[in-house]
């Protein structure tokens, strides 16, 4: 029996080193999905220069969606609502899940910040109607360079400047995602 056991865990242990073992010669190359798309051409898509020191993987996933239409409670390519599509994008960019409206967003996964410190990856909140004034309706992911990706009920998921007369004057307040 306990040459048995002896023999069991000599073959797994030699069954782990073969299946996790590598050769030190070789290199590792990351598996990049087919519609993975480099820095200048995601530099041209933004309208911003891409750095090493930005998430690619964030301007990836906005870029899949880039033009997909508004749909109030849609989450799929079919049509997508401003907050699907930032819960969408920070579970599949940050593995983050985050509540589904804008107005929880901000109530139970954001610290504010304002607009000067915003960096890459803070959500952006806005009121656009007459609702309650501190009360966000519609959200956004900040990009750089005063930009970012969202969903407009007009034309679909497109990228804005923050500086837009629109947005200037619907400006709430910008949202950090806590444990990010």
């Amino acid at each position: 029996m306990a040459y048995r056991k002896f023999i069991i865990l000599h073959l797994g242990i030699l069954l782990f080193v073969l299946l996790f073992a590598s050769c030190g010669s070789k290199k590792q190359s990351v598996l990049l999905p087919s519609d993975f798309k480099g820095p200048k051409e995601l530099s041209r898509l933004y309208g911003v220069r891409l750095t090493p020191n930005d998430n690619i993987f964030l301007y990836n996933e906005g870029a899949k969606w880039l033009g997909v239409p508004h749909r109030m409670g849609g989450l799929t390519k079919k049509g997508v609502d401003c907050s699907g599509f930032v819960v969408i994008v920070f579970r599949e960019v940050y593995g983050k899940q985050l509540a589904r409206s804008s107005a929880d967003m901000l109530k139970h996964n954001c610290k504010k910040v304002s607009r000067a410190d915003l960096k890459e990856g803070d959500l952006v909140f806005f009121r656009t109607d007459k609702g309650k004034k501190k009360v966000p309706n519609h959200v956004g992911i900040y990009l750089k360079n005063g930009k970012f990706i969202h969903t407009s009920t007009s034309r679909g998921v497109i990228v804005s400047s923050l500086s837009e007369p629109y947005y200037v004057r619907s400006w709430l307040t910008g949202g950090r995602v806590k444990n990010l």
